[in-house]
C-alpha cells in the first residue's frame, strides 16, 4: 500500500470526497476563529484547506509521512507550518493547539492507539481530538462499488472491511484506549456527483491507498474484467455515489 503520489492524484481519487467530509468534520469538532490547529496526517491538504479558512495559515500546523503530499499542501497553503512525520511521533512542542485532528487517517497509522495518544499530547487541556474513518466494517466507504465488483471476482480478497477505527466501536475504542476523555461519535454522510463513468474509474488506476494496490495487482486482463463488472453496476453516468465517515472526538 503506497501514499506515495502526487498530491493531484490523491485529489481526483479521494479528495473529491474528503473535501466535503472535511467541512463537516471541522463543524462538528467547534473549529472557531482564536483556535490553534494541527491536521494530522493532512495528506494534500483537504482538512488543512478548511482549518486555514476558518482559523489563519499561521495558526495551523499539519503533518504527513508521505513527502509528496507534504510539497503539496506546503504549495497550498503558504504559511502553515507543514512537516513530514508520523502520527505516532509528532513533530510539535505540548500544549499548543485547540485541535488535534486526523480525517481518514486512523486507519492507516502503524499504531492507532499510540497515534492517537500521541494527538492528546500537543493539544491543550480543555481542547479537542478528533478523528474521522469511512464505515469500512459497512461498506459504506466511497471505494463501495469496487470492493463489491472485486469480491464478485475474488471472493477472497479482503478488502477493506477489518481495518482498525473502520466502525463506530471500533473508533470509539481507539480514542478511549489512548487516554481521551469523554469520548462522542456521529455518523458523516457525503454524496459526490460524477459526471461520467470514466471520471469516477480513473483515478483507482493509480495505485493509491489499498483499493489502488487491489487494482494493480489483478493485472491487464483482471482489470479489463473490473471495469466490465464495474460499468455493469453503475452504468455510464452520471450518477451520485453516496459515502458515510465515523467521527469521534473526546478531550486530552
Amino acid at each position: 500500500m503506497t501514499f506515495d503520489v502526487a498530491g493531484d492524484a490523491y485529489d481526483r481519487f479521494m479528495g473529491r470526497y474528503s473535501r466535503p467530509l472535511a467541512a463537516r468534520f471541522a463543524d462538528w469538532l467547534e473549529v472557531a476563529p482564536g483556535q490553534e490547529a494541527i491536521d494530522v496526517g493532512c495528506g494534500p491538504g483537504a482538512l488543512t484547506r478548511v482549518l486555514v479558512e476558518r482559523l489563519g495559515a499561521g495558526s495551523v500546523r499539519a503533518v504527513d509521512p508521505s513527502a509528496p503530499f507534504v510539497e503539496a499542501c506546503r504549495e497550498r497553503f503558504p504559511g502553515v507550518d507543514v512537516r513530514q512525520g508520523a502520527a505516532e511521533s509528532l513533530p510539535f512542542e505540548d500544549a499548543t493547539c485547540d485541535v488535534a485532528a486526523a480525517c481518514l487517517v486512523v486507519h492507516f497509522m502503524t499504531d492507532p492507539v499510540a497515534g492517537v495518544g500521541e494527538m492528546r499530547r500537543p493539544t491543550r487541556p480543555g481542547g479537542r481530538v478528533g478523528a474521522t474513518v469511512w464505515d469500512l466494517a459497512g461498506s459504506r466507504a466511497p471505494m463501495w462499488p469496487l470492493w463489491e465488483a472485486v469480491a464478485e471476482l475474488e471472493p477472497q480478497h479482503p478488502g477493506e472491511r477489518g481495518f482498525p477505527g473502520g466502525s463506530r466501536t471500533g473508533l470509539v475504542e481507539i480514542l478511549e484506549a489512548a487516554g481521551l476523555r469523554d469520548v462522542e461519535s456521529a455518523e458523516v454522510e457525503v454524496t459526490v456527483s460524477h459526471p461520467s463513468f470514466e471520471e469516477w474509474w480513473e483515478p483507482y488506476l493509480h495505485g493509491v491507498g489499498p483499493a489502488g494496490d487491489a487494482v494493480a495487482a489483478l493485472g491487464p486482463d483482471g482489470r479489463r474484467r473490473l471495469e466490465e463488472v464495474l460499468r455493469r453496476r453503475l452504468g455510464d453516468g452520471p450518477f451520485d455515489l453516496s459515502a458515510v465517515a465515523y467521527a469521534a472526538r473526546g478531550r486530552p
